[in-house]
């Protein structure tokens, strides 16, 4: 197994052995009621929702389009949105796959029963399809959007869980955003993080990290010809193996998600792990990018020698961010957990409903995880026909805070559930809920760790949101 190494790049304690103090007058802008940190599927949705209810947004988001993994990492395909029965997945996720549908942006041929019905089905997109409306949906909603702008510290109210503001930085410099509310969007709660709100972070306080995945993007594929990408099956582990003996490829990895169609001749690969990279570790990024581009390179070679559609195939490009499955979670009001999952659990204060497996991948290249993780994914973690569990509100709130909220990967969840909802569809309704929150809370004083869950409910149904549960709560659950 290719692990990141440290033998290149400075170690924590070499860049780490000084410290110098900053000390800077920066200009302070005081008009928003809401800053959110992210413009993955999280942060759109708390945007795009916050400031349909009449909030005033700033979004600020790293990179230079929004869609986080959907975009800049090319996981191009949403997970399963319905159960076989029905859409589970309502509110602005379910208007954004529409709103693709209608704008020739999903796979081409894509029946709309795949999101809207069909069980444990992806609906594959094209990220450029979906940078430009989400982009219109930002700017339809009045949000103030500041691409490559990063949130780098906080002022907090430490004793009484309360956040005053933020220092952000892009080319201008530094500001401080003195805002009311905070959603912190950015997957790796970065913000939580800076405000001192504790959390979990996988390889330190967990035995192991779920790998990373640096997607990748071809052209020229013949699609007309039927022969697939079965890496899942039999053979096509033995063909992997087999490549690996020869040398051709840098790891033993058996579990290949595989290629998906995009376009009439275009397809994404979201395969080859990063084994133990920590998401939080700089040289681990740095590393681990070093590695994906070399895996690609790879993975193509192999597709074009065994598999006809791909013969002729080109590569595009490869993410120009890291495909992060799991770094930090949040404790929080509530840890959502397998105990949950498995029974299908209801709550009253639930925001959304979901069916996705227990999907963890492998932790090394061994066959005995490999195994683990097929056995997980395709029976003891996988909801049936029909089913679906419910991700309460209180998993969003950092333990006790005033006006901070969580939305994504970093929420409060154990890591088995995280490997259910760490993904687009279910960050999108955990983010039109903490937008929705942040509203709320502003309007009547209810502060994030106290809000009256009965009122959010009701405004999320009346926003199309799927919550069939039959009681409801003013009190949230809590652990």
């Amino acid at each position: 197994m290719t692990s990141i190494s440290k033998s290149s790049l400075a170690s924590d304690q070499e860049r780490s052995s000084k410290t110098y103090s900053l000390k800077r007058e920066v200009p302070v802008e005081e008009h928003f009621d809401l800053l959110v940190a992210g413009g993955g599927p999280a942060g759109v949705s708390a945007a795009v929702c916050a400031a349909r209810l009449g909030a005033r947004v700033l979004l600020v988001e790293a990179t230079g389009c929004l869609g986080g993994m959907g975009t800049s990492a090319y996981v191009c395909a949403w997970d399963p949105m319905a159960n076989g029965e029905q859409m589970l997945v309502g509110g602005f996720m379910r208007e954004l796959v529409e709103t693709m549908y209608e704008r020739k942006f999903l796979s081409p041929g894509i029946d709309p029963k795949t999101w809207r019905r069909d069980y444990h089905k992806w609906t594959p997109f094209s990220p450029e399809g979906l940078k430009l409306i989400l982009d219109e949906k930002i700017m339809d909603a009045g949000v103030e959007l500041r691409y490559f702008t990063k949130v780098i510290d906080a002022d907090v109210e430490t004793k009484e869980k309360v956040v005053n503001g933020v220092v952000i930085s892009n080319i201008e410099g530094y500001s401080f955003i003195k805002a009311k509310k905070f959603i912190d969007a950015t997957g790796d709660a970065v913000l939580s993080g800076l405000c001192g709100a504790p959390y979990r972070e996988a390889g330190v306080d967990t035995p192991h990290i779920m790998p990373a995945t640096l997607p990748h993007i071809y052209s020229n594929i013949d699609w007309s010809k039927k022969q697939s990408f079965a890496t899942q099956s039999a053979q096509g582990v033995e063909l992997l193996e087999k490549e690996y003996e020869l040398g051709n490829l840098t790891q033993n990895d058996r579990h290949i998600v595989g290629i998906s169609k995009i376009g009439n001749t275009i397809g994404y690969f979201n395969g080859g792990h990063i084994f133990n990279m920590r998401a939080t570790k700089i040289t681990d990024l740095t590393e681990g990018m070093i590695l994906g581009r070399k895996i690609a390179r790879e993975y193509q070679n192999f597709m074009k020698k065994h598999f006809s559609p791909f013969q002729n195939m080109e590569m595009v490009a490869t993410a120009s961010v890291m495909g992060v499955r799991e770094s930090r979670r949040i404790l929080g009001e509530y840890e959502l957990n397998e105990t949950d999952y498995l029974a299908k659990r209801s709550f009253p204060d639930q925001i959304g409903i979901f069916n996705k497996s227990i999907d963890i991948h492998p932790y090394d290249t061994s066959i005995e995880e490999y195994e683990r993780f097929k056995k997980e994914y395709r029976e003891t973690g996988r909801l049936k026909v029909g089913e679906y569990f419910g991700i309460p509100y209180s998993v969003l709130v950092p333990k006790g805070w005033q006006n901070l909220w969580t939305a994504g990967r970093c929420v409060s969840a154990d890591v088995k559930v995280q490997g259910s909802i760490r993904v687009q569809p279910a960050a999108s309704m955990m983010g039109q809920a903490a937008g929705t929150a942040a509203v709320q809370s502003l309007k009547t004083g209810q502060p994030a760790c106290d809000l009256d869950t009965e009122r959010l409910i009701s405004t999320l149904r009346t926003e199309g949101a799927n919550l069939p549960q039959k009681k409801l709560s003013k009190k949230m659950t809590r652990s």
